[in-house]
């Protein structure tokens, strides 16, 4: 199937619809975080943030490159790079999404965000490869 991409072309969205604090907890143990606000609901009381542990940094980014895959493959990313400017709570919803903003034979460069409603949380700019969707166009 052929699949001609532009400019402004949106990536397909991927949907978390709630933020699960197991998994950060799980991660926190796996990448040795001592830092307690990913995982224990009185130290974010004690910051005043209502007892809501945070996502960690690399969870977040892990919702773009899912969506990315899902748009290209697994193999696809060539490079990706992201600013971190909002917290991500357990329970939220958030939704990873891009748009193409460049295209180099089959190379795309797209901008890319994670959302929280309409506020962005994450955002940066992705490289992605994509010789085996067919056809890319400018």
């Amino acid at each position: 199937m052929s699949r001609i991409i532009n400019v402004g072309d949106q990536l397909p969205e991927f949907v978390v619809p709630s933020v699960d604090p197991a998994r950060m907890k799980t991660m926190a143990a796996i990448l040795r975080d001592p830092y307690r606000v990913h995982w224990d609901r009185e130290a974010t009381r004690e910051m005043g943030l209502d007892g809501r542990v945070i996502n960690q940094g690399p969870l977040n980014l892990s919702y773009i490159v899912n969506m990315l895959h899902a748009f290209a493959g697994p193999t696809s990313i060539r490079r990706l790079t992201v600013s971190f400017a909002r917290p991500v709570f357990d329970g939220d919803l958030v939704v990873a999404g891009g748009e193409v903003t460049e295209v180099q034979d089959s190379l795309l460069v797209c901008g890319v965000w994670l959302k929280r409603g309409d506020e962005i949380v994450v955002s940066g700019t992705a490289v992605v490869d994509v010789a085996a969707l067919a056809s890319v166009s400018s």
